[in-house]
């Protein structure tokens, strides 16, 4: 149960999960980005993959932001 777990175990969760995402943009980015080359996918398509990566890294970014103001909030 996520309602009965400390601030600090969610913030870790958050940050896990942020990490994680990170991790599988950048391999899907990159992977999907070569065999793209090698293939020769579209261009619209190749945007399409490096608007998905920019919206999963906003994403991680945001939930990184989220963990660090609470965590400068909680210090005091």
């Amino acid at each position: 149960m996520t309602g009965t777990r400390d601030p600090e175990e969610r913030q870790a969760a958050q940050m896990r999960l942020a990490a994680i995402v990170i991790a599988v943009t950048m391999l899907v980015w990159v992977g999907g980005s070569l065999a793209g080359g090698q293939v020769g996918v579209h261009p619209a398509y190749a945007f399409l993959l490096d608007f998905a990566a920019l919206a999963a890294f906003v994403f991680a970014f945001a939930m990184v932001w989220r963990v660090w103001r609470a965590r400068q909030e909680n210090k005091d």
